[in-house]
């Protein structure tokens, strides 16, 4: 570990030879210069040093080879409008944006043969040398390159590019009144991007743009201590946890948790995987082909007898660089890996095409067929539009092959296109931002997200308009469905694999809450009154019963959902430190993505008061995750004091 003060020197001597200023060393100077490092020993130290490979292969890049940081700093990606923000969020949006352009990095020139090769020729390079042209056909117009891999860096963090990344555009959950609308409906999720590539900012010095923060993914991330369920047949548990809302005690936070049946490694049935690698020239850089590859070759690792791989890639074009090889067969796999080149444009759509067509040719009754698209996310000729690239997984995805995506790097990432990909294709989106990640994903969670246990998991929650007030689910914007769409097994929804677990949050208002914002009624509804007694019978059979959820979902192979529901008591109200770690925990991690994305009503929240209340929540961290989230809620409160002092 060093110093902020050996790393601002270590920095600075290797600017010279790769980046002009990086943003943790500009971050290093904005804390050191407004004293605002706090009492964080803990945090202080985050280890930057290259290692020996990085200073060498810095070296030797000609010095025209990258754009400047004063053009990365031209670069201003519109962040969308969420509803109507006040004055002061306006202007805190304002400025995170500035900050985050200030610090971006520019993204390496590629070479100009690149740009200039035809995409035959920027796909042959890709392909390993020793494929035979028949396999290659057409498009085995030169030789493969012949030099050996790059290594991969593992310890520095990777910069922040000048980048033209787009993400979803979405209008915060508002607080709904229970009298108007008493139901919530959507569909869970268990992606993870948005925190990697929170993570992935925060180490590089930047905070992350609002617009990229999803506050269930970030949710998801983390275990939970949820009850296993015994059987498959009834794929997952459900918890819920009553208590007071740490931002507002006048509030309540409900917690609904689900926890999936768990499948060993071992005991997964056959796979038959197709990896879909994109080998253009936006992915020349350390942190995407080189990551992905080693990516990869992790879960090649992982591989038995009975299990199958084959690799596509495309560039210009599409091309399939090994045939479906046995599990026993890794060092064939690994090699055909190591060969990869990056060159030439990004024909996304064929790629795709090719990948569904080879995997559907080698499905087997009983195997999970599944291919794994690993890109930057540029698809930039051929089929790129979202909707087109929708329609073609949504009929693809008939023949039992789904679809998983894994991202790297900066500076191209399509959000909106990455997340849709996966979910049309009952897949899973991951942003990959270093070796510890990809072993995360494919490795200890192998079984998650290979094998699916239920399909189109769908919550519907009914609030007691008698007790609740109002509600506000906090976070899966996009997962929203119309109330409607609940009972209907045509409407897709998200899946649920082996061992994932799910967590969503909902903040509450009571009637008797002084935070209650709907005026007393003095008349009540005919239709609501007992003509006995004057009173209201329904209020008082169900007077303890805050909300009632119901969960539909399909097991795998199946076209009917099945149903499950329970209440929700008031009396479950956890008094103030009795809460267990998993709320708690929860509620940090929700309370800091809401203040992230600058949600109005967390506005007198902090990421100081979430890493203060996630310190009483770590638990049985086993690989260390929700520490390593606690020193970045310290590196965010370091980051967001200028802007803090800017809004008074």
């Amino acid at each position: 570990m060093y110093s902020f003060h050996h790393q601002a020197n270590s920095l600075t001597e290797t600017s010279n030879s790769y980046f002009k200023l990086t943003p943790l060393a500009l971050t290093i100077s904005l804390v050191l210069l407004s004293g605002c490092a706090g009492d964080r020993q803990d945090q202080t130290a985050v280890s930057v040093e290259p290692d020996q490979s990085q200073r060498q292969a810095q070296a030797a890049q000609p010095a025209g080879s990258h754009q400047s940081a004063d053009k990365a700093a031209e670069v201003q990606p519109a962040l969308p409008v969420i509803a109507k923000p006040q004055p002061r969020l306006e202007r805190k949006r304002e400025l995170r944006e500035q900050s985050y352009n200030q610090q971006a990095i520019a993204q390496p020139r590629l070479e100009a043969e690149s740009l200039q090769a035809s995409p035959q020729q920027a796909l042959a390079q890709s392909l390993p040398q020793a494929m035979p042209r028949a396999t290659m056909g057409k498009i085995a117009t030169t030789d493969a390159l012949h030099s050996p891999p790059v290594p991969l860096p593992i310890v520095a963090p990777y910069p922040i590019e000048a980048d033209s990344e787009q993400y979803a555009e979405f209008r915060d959950n508002p607080i709904k009144s229970t009298a108007v609308d008493p139901l919530s409906t959507f569909g869970v999720d268990v992606d993870t991007a948005s925190y990697s590539l929170t993570r992935q900012s925060l180490n590089s010095g930047v905070l992350p743009r609002p617009e990229s923060v999803r506050t269930e993914e970030w949710l998801n991330y983390f275990d939970y201590d949820y009850p296993r369920p015994e059987s498959q047949q009834q794929p997952f548990s459900v918890t819920t946890e009553l208590a007071r809302a740490p931002w507002d005690q006048d509030r309540m936070l409900l917690s609904i948790g689900l926890q999936g049946y768990e499948v060993d490694k071992a005991d997964l049935p056959p796979l038959n995987l197709t990896y879909l690698i994109d080998v253009s020239g936006s992915m020349h850089a350390p942190n995407k082909l080189p990551l992905a590859v080693n990516a990869l070759k992790m879960l090649t690792r992982q591989l038995r007898p009975q299990d199958r791989v084959a690799i596509t890639v495309y560039a210009g074009a599409a091309g399939l660089v090994l045939e479906p090889t046995d599990g026993t067969d890794k060092t064939k796999i690994i090699a055909a890996l190591d060969r990869l080149r990056a060159g030439g444009s990004t024909a996304g759509g064929a790629g795709i095409r090719l990948a569904y067509n080879t995997a559907k040719q080698h499905h087997t009754d009983g195997a999970i067929s599944r291919v794994i698209l690993v890109s930057d996310g540029d698809f930039n000729v051929g089929t790129r539009n979202t909707d087109e690239l929708k329609r073609l997984i949504e009929k693809e995805r008939e023949s039992d092959v789904s679809l998983s995506v894994m991202t790297l790097g900066r500076g191209n990432i399509r959000d909106e296109l990455m997340n849709t990909l996966a979910e049309t294709g009952n897949g899973t989106a991951a942003y990959i931002d270093s070796a510890i990640e990809a072993k995360k994903h494919l490795v200890d969670g192998m079984s998650g997200t290979l094998m699916t246990i239920a399909k189109d998991v769908k919550a519907q929650i009914e609030f007691n308009p008698a007790v609740v007030s109002e509600y506000r689910l906090l976070g899966y914007e996009t997962r929203h469905l119309e109330h409607h769409e609940f009972n209907d097994d045509r409407k897709d929804a998200g899946d649920i694999g082996a061992g994932h677990r799910v967590t969503a949050l909902y903040e509450l208002i009571t009637h008797d809450s002084p935070a209650r914002l709907n005026p007393q009624r003095r008349y009540r509804q005919a239709s609501t009154q007992s003509p006995t007694t004057g009173g209201n019978d329904t209020e008082t059979l169900y007077s303890n019963e805050l909300a009632y959820l119901k969960l539909r979902y399909k097991l795998p192979g199946q076209s009917r959902s099945t149903l499950i529901s329970q209440p929700i008591y008031r009396d479950q109200l956890k008094a103030v430190g009795t809460e267990s770690d998993n709320l708690r925990w929860s509620a940090a991690v929700a309370g800091a993505a809401q203040y992230a994305r600058g949600v109005e009503s967390m506005q007198d929240w902090s990421f100081q008061q979430s890493q203060q209340l996630a310190r009483q929540a770590l638990g049985e961290d086993h690989y260390g995750y929700r520490a390593e989230f606690v020193r970045l809620l310290g590196l965010a409160s370091d980051l967001d004091q200028p802007l803090r002092a800017d809004l008074r």
